[in-house]
């Protein structure tokens, strides 16, 4: 469903990505693992349209992305559940998912997707005239994953979502991704918490100072020694 190749990102004179390239097949989960500065970010976002690459391709459906406005990214089925949630903190919380429903390709499918949000977070409908800034950590966690799923998206990048959040939290999180992935979704998940990432991913990649160090199934890089002592202290 998604590829990038030989992705080059610079900030000025600072290159972020460097020949980064990875798959990710319809149905799966894949995750983008690295510590704090890595890249992973950078990634997200230029895959998101908000950042223009100097170099490479970004396929999605067979189409080159790469360059793209973010706008044109989200309305051809790409989704992104932003690092900090970045709600609308003013508005309430069935403003903030209307919100999401604002795309051309969502439009006619936004009753249906509000009944899957409510089915999925019940807490969101009892909450539905609350402002958004008000809610819990983890109820504007919920909020910014309904927020992305009222655009009706095909595949959704997940960026930093247990951050911040209580370890109870986290866990109801992951179960959240593992349950849209069952029904269909196409995720990738962007995270610090590289055991939790990869007991949870199909495929994944380590990512080091903007390059692509290592790639392969999520148990076996779980298992790969250099993974557990860089990321794991084992």
């Amino acid at each position: 469903m998604l590829s990038v190749r030989d992705l080059d990102v610079f900030f000025g004179d600072a290159q972020a990505l460097s020949g980064v390239s990875f798959d990710v097949a319809a149905g799966g989960i894949v995750a983008i693992v690295g510590a704090n500065g890595a890249g992973k970010t950078s990634l997200i976002r230029t895959i998101a349209g908000m950042h223009r690459p100097a170099q490479g391709s970004i396929l999605f459906n067979d189409v080159d992305i790469a360059g793209w406005p973010s706008h044109r990214v989200c309305n051809l089925g790409i989704g992104q559940v932003a690092e900090g949630r970045q709600i609308f903190p003013t508005l309430t919380v069935g403003e903030n998912l209307e919100m999401g429903a604002m795309l051309p390709r969502a439009r006619r499918k936004r009753a249906a997707q509000l009944d899957r949000v409510f089915a999925m977070f019940p807490i969101l409908k009892e909450r539905l005239r609350q402002t958004a800034g008000t809610l819990s950590g983890g109820e504007q966690q919920m909020l910014a994953i309904g927020r992305c799923l009222m655009g009706a998206p095909d595949l959704v990048m997940f960026d930093e979502p247990s951050l911040g959040l209580a370890p109870a939290i986290v866990q109801d999180v992951l179960r959240t991704i593992r349950e849209l992935n069952r029904e269909g979704l196409t995720c990738v998940l962007v995270e610090q918490n590289v055991a939790l990432s990869l007991k949870l991913a199909d495929r994944a990649y380590v990512l080091e100072n903007g390059r692509v160090t290592l790639s392969g199934p999520g148990a076996e890089l779980l298992a790969d020694d250099r993974v557990r002592q860089a990321y794991l202290g084992m």
